[in-house]
């Protein structure tokens, strides 16, 4: 099953997109961010770096997309507990554990997220949309009782805070899921 948030792509298409997308992935564990070029990853796909460039337009919108599909797409947070703070950090530690496990994937994209390229600019909306509906059904967001919006800001900016001094080499992804225990507990204090 494809988790294509692309529209307008017939199969063979979406086909080729996830293939370029596999083998991106492939690519990133073996040379790295530094290392890998569209005309790499065109390769191992088994397809001409026009082809790839259909579909990715730079190095940075191809790590973007690859983040959203591998990260939040095929990685959902299943959201447990009792109380706010708990389903947060079942949240903040999931993502954290996806991310321990791909740091290759997790350094390319922290770079690869504050370009300018149109099409990072478009997946970073997504992402940020997927990321505040986790934290919207975290804190049981419904309609008779939506979330508190300055709360959802300050949850998603210290998961971005802490994702990006990860990718500072400020925070280990070792420690990640227990450092944003604890700032997730100071931000939720009063609603446990």
């Amino acid at each position: 099953m494809s988790t294509s948030p692309r529209r307008g792509l017939n199969a063979r298409q979406a086909e080729t997109v996830e293939g370029l997308l596999d083998a991106a992935e492939q690519e990133l564990a073996t040379v790295g961010p530094e290392g890998l070029t569209i005309r790499t990853v065109a390769g191992r796909a088994g397809v001409s770096p026009a082809t790839a460039y259909t579909y990715f337009g730079s190095k940075n919108h191809l790590f973007a997309e690859l983040f959203h599909r591998k990260v939040l797409l095929e990685h959902p947070a299943e959201i447990t507990g009792r109380t706010p703070l708990q389903r947060v950090t079942a949240v903040t530690r999931h993502l954290a554990t996806v991310l321990g496990a791909s740091p290759h994937l997790a350094s390319a994209a922290n770079h690869a997220l504050l370009g300018t390229d149109p099409d990072v600019e478009r997946l970073r909306v997504v992402i940020g949309t997927e990321i505040i509906g986790r934290f919207q059904q975290a804190l049981g967001d419904s309609v008779d009782d939506p979330a508190d919006p300055e709360l959802l800001d300050a949850l998603t900016l210290a998961l971005t805070g802490a994702l990006l001094q990860t990718g500072m080499g400020l925070i280990t992804y070792d420690d990640l899921a227990d450092r944003l225990d604890a700032v997730m507990a100071t931000i939720l204090r009063g609603n446990a």
